[in-house]
């Protein structure tokens, strides 16, 4: 029976153009259930889900070191010299900048930084503490007003508070700023009731300390600002301001600290339209429509000193030795010259290095602006079109699902598992070397210059 389901005009009329090289995972799984399995075959008895779990590992395996890598992603670096990782990606194969005819300048990875996964925030001390001198009424015109030394953008609604005259377990339930000066009110939040808590007498200089609710270190955000003279409209949830200009540094995610929103609330929607944002949820007190001052604040922390210095070093593509210089502190020492090149350094095209944990790559100052072109390898696993196998590798996806099967069986003799091993093995080797598309016209143009000189 033929496998070609359709005319030679049909199918350059369609947009399916290549696929005739493989073989999707479904017919692979249909094509083992049928040849290997079964009465009187190698195996004798499988389930249909233990072979469809064998063949995806297999692919994904296959994927890594065998099968062609043709993934690739194109990026113009913005000035914040970050690139987010495709959805899909595994591992990059490599990474280059392309000029304004389309060539590709291959990048380096760099191994002398990197960026640290936190930077919290430190005293003078280096001690990983938050702490003010403030001044405690005991009044109650004044319920839980502390007023501080002075201003403090890092202490936010429901951080504990601990301290002299300060009854355990109370946090921060409102803050202000005026004039450098933050003032906070100590009290208790359960569910959505605020309550301020009068101290048991007043106390000038004592030394306050707010951390986290959570135990967890605090963490300067990237972005903090304090807008003043806001007005709540709750049928809409809308947060008014009364000039654009305050408006200029809200951005739709920044979270939201006040007294009378609960903690997680951010920003939805900006409007320069109507002077309004849109948040996340209703206040807790919806009849107020005067909130006073609000604090927005970034959801990402503050860049790390190591990146911030990488991304802002001041590197001349025009010269090579002003960029070698960026990369080569460990031979700064040296009086009389520089030993021991490291050729990875020894060009102009950039570096970048890559943060897994964030799932971004940072590059050198000098691609901002540029265009990017990622390289990478996937799992063929993300979307049914990719679970599929180029023919040249078909045999060796049909030997790996069948010694998983035989090795994860009982009473499957060991020269039986051994010889499925052995024949894997040499099905992987012969799909490497088909894969690899040599062609003897070409291997022959590049020995013509094996006569050159190669320095080691």
């Amino acid at each position: 029976m033929a496998l070609l389901n359709n005319t030679p005009q049909e199918y350059y009329d369609g947009n399916d153009f290549g696929n005739y090289q493989f073989v999707s995972l479904v017919d692979i799984i249909n094509q083992f259930m049928l040849v290997y399995v079964g009465e009187d075959k190698i195996i004798p008895k499988a389930k249909r889900i233990d072979v469809a779990f064998h063949a995806q590992r297999a692919l994904a395996e296959l994927s890594f070191d065998t099968f062609k890598s043709y993934k690739s992603q194109e990026y113009l670096v913005p000035a914040s010299l970050q690139m987010i990782v495709p959805q899909d990606y595994i591992n990059y194969t490599k990474i280059s900048w392309i000029d304004s005819v389309g060539i590709k300048h291959l990048m380096y990875p760099t191994s002398k930084t990197s960026n640290p996964s936190s930077n919290p925030l430190q005293d003078s001390d280096g001690l990983f503490k938050l702490q003010a001198i403030g001044k405690i009424f005991n009044s109650s015109a004044l319920p839980g007003v502390i007023t501080l030394d002075g201003e403090y953008k890092d202490i936010l609604v429901g951080m504990n508070i601990s301290g002299p005259y300060i009854d355990p377990g109370l946090q921060v339930i409102a803050v202000t700023n005026a004039g450098g000066i933050t003032t906070v009110t100590a009290g208790t939040i359960v569910g959505t009731i605020y309550t301020a808590v009068i101290p048991n007498e007043s106390f000038s200089g004592a030394t306050l300390t707010f951390e986290n609710n959570d135990g967890s270190l605090i963490l300067p955000q990237k972005e903090s600002y304090i807008v003043e003279d806001l007005d709540w409209t709750g049928v809409d949830f809308k947060v008014n301001f009364n000039a654009l200009a305050d408006m200029d540094n809200i951005k739709i995610g920044m979270l939201i600290h006040h007294e009378d929103f609960l903690p997680g609330t951010f920003v939805e929607d900006v409007s320069t339209i109507d002077l309004s944002i849109k948040v996340s949820q209703e206040a807790i007190n919806p009849v107020l429509t005067n909130l006073g001052e609000i604090t927005f604040i970034s959801p990402d922390p503050v860049d790390t000193e190591a990146w911030s210095s990488y991304k802002s070093a001041n590197i001349n593509q025009s010269d090579h030795h002003n960029h070698y210089a960026q990369h080569d502190h460990e031979h700064s020492h040296t009086l009389n010259g520089r030993y021991g090149l490291d050729p990875q350094y020894a060009q102009v095209n950039g570096s970048f290095y890559i943060d897994e944990v964030s799932g971004k790559i940072h590059f050198s100052s000098n691609i901002s602006g540029k265009t990017v072109i990622l390289d990478y390898i996937s799992d063929s696993l993300g979307t049914d079109a990719e679970m599929q196998v180029h023919k040249f590798a078909e045999d060796a996806m049909y030997k790996c699902i069948a010694h998983a099967i035989l090795s994860g069986k009982a009473n499957i003799p060991e020269y039986q598992v051994n010889r499925f091993k052995k024949e894997r093995f040499a099905a992987i080797r012969t799909a490497k070397l088909r894969l690899s598309n040599l062609k003897i016209e070409e291997l022959t143009q590049i020995l013509r210059g094996k006569s050159k000189w190669i320095k080691h």
